[in-house]
């Protein structure tokens, strides 16, 4: 039986790596080891970063409507729990679009939270 040898897989293998670290700075993107780790480092930052970037739209998107809920006289949780009781079902990144793109609808959106706490 003939035999097999790895060289063709491994060249193969070394440069997808490679080809990934490309643009990176100094031996990460020449030599083979370096390059694997920054590869395997890099993909961890990218795992967390794709976590976080959610985390921080929320968190723009709740300071926008908290800026805009301030501009009519009410305070964040106070609208949001008016909204609830009003039965107003919109996601924050809606209601942070309103906020900037319409602001009288937004202020008519702060008008019926305020009603249905009362």
């Amino acid at each position: 039986m003939a035999r097999v040898k790895g060289a063709m897989m491994t060249r193969k293998r070394r440069n997808k790596v490679l080809k990934m670290a490309k643009g990176y700075y100094g031996s990460k993107s020449k030599l083979f080891k370096t390059a694997k780790q920054a590869v395997m480092k890099s993909g961890q930052y990218a795992y967390v970063g794709r976590k976080q970037k959610k985390r921080d739209f929320r968190k723009l998107w709740i300071s926008r409507i908290s800026a805009a809920c301030k501009a009519n006289g009410m305070n964040y949780s106070t609208f949001i729990n008016g909204l609830k009781k009003a039965g107003i079902d919109l996601n924050r990144k809606m209601l942070s679009e309103i906020a900037i793109a319409d602001p009288a609808a937004f202020t008519a959106l702060t008008e019926k939270a305020k009603e249905a706490i009362k």
